[in-house]
């Protein structure tokens, strides 16, 4: 079955209004001891010609470590679709509590340049509920299109787990050996990260998760500090790849352990490439120094 139509609203989701609804919703599922079923959305939702604000774009640059220019992060691509991506995990109908859920994995391809002054239309929806070995899991798909043209720029996958969660219905995968084992290499880089470094990040994509902001509001969900955002510390290692990676390219980053705040970062970028001397492939990981616990790792390649 193809699904739905979106929804097609009217303006980007505020992601604060997202988060209250979310803490709201969660009280009134433990309340009622309900849920809200075992089965996704079956329609995502659209916003039609937006277009970047020129400021927020220049605040990213700066705080990534990116130059400015004109064509659009890819990272920032994902900011820009991640309101909408929540506004599709805070339905009624959505099964799984938005509050808590961790961010596993994701997968980005740019497929064309964007341009600040583009307007674009942006749509996200949910698929491929499954069960993971510590709870719940699904992927959360954005689409990026030129306003009124049918061709993709660029689409994420962002898979999520709901911890501690098991939905009726949903087999739980038999328990594996782990990851591999990780040696720290030599270092490529260390980054310094500040306490503010989530309000900072909060402030430009509009992700004001409590466990980012500071150390009060992360305890009250659980962390001994606060952490720093996933797409933050992924865009940063991307930006760090440098301009080889050209207007098109594939990239992936799987997260392991969170980097709490303030901390040093460790990240090694390795590159590959072919006999006549173009640009293959980039990996790189990242880790705690202190204790050589990887943080996240990924990769960058043409498509």
């Amino acid at each position: 079955m193809s699904p739905a139509q979106p929804v097609i609203l009217g303006e980007m989701p505020s992601l604060s209004k997202l988060y209250v609804n979310a803490a709201a919703q969660a009280a009134r599922r433990r309340v009622l001891g309900t849920h809200g079923g075992s089965t996704l959305p079956d329609a995502g939702h659209e916003v039609r010609g937006v277009r970047a604000d020129v400021g927020n774009l220049t605040a990213y640059q700066h705080l990534i470590g990116l130059s400015a220019r004109d064509t659009l992060p890819a990272g920032y691509l994902h900011a820009l679709a991640f309101p909408l991506a929540m506004s599709v995990m805070n339905r009624d109908d959505f099964p799984l509590p938005l509050l808590g859920m961790i961010h596993l994995s994701n997968y980005v391809e740019q497929r064309a340049p964007v341009i600040f002054t583009d307007l674009l239309d942006i749509e996200a929806r949910v698929e491929n509920l499954r069960g993971h070995r510590a709870g719940t899991q699904l992927d959360v798909i954005a689409e990026i299109r030129g306003a009124g043209k049918p061709d993709i720029r660029w689409t994420g996958r962002s898979t999520y787990l709901a911890k501690g969660v098991f939905l009726p219905g949903i087999d739980v995968p038999s328990p594996h050996n782990g990851r591999p084992d990780f040696t720290p290499p030599d270092p490529t880089a260390v980054w310094h990260l500040g306490v503010d470094t989530g309000r900072a990040y909060a402030a430009i994509s509009g992700d004001f998760n409590p466990i980012h902001l500071s150390v009060l509001s992360a305890r009250a969900l659980g962390m001994r500090r606060s952490i720093a955002h996933g797409m933050y510390l992924a865009s940063r290692a991307l930006a760090d790849v440098g301009p080889m990676k050209g207007e098109t390219f594939g990239w992936a980053v799987t997260f392991d352990a969170p980097v709490f705040l303030p901390g040093r970062v460790a990240l090694e970028i390795t590159t590959g490439q072919a006999p006549d001397g173009t640009w293959q492939r980039s990996d790189y990981a990242a880790w705690n120094p202190r204790s050589g616990r990887k943080h996240f790792s990924g990769s960058v390649a043409p498509l």
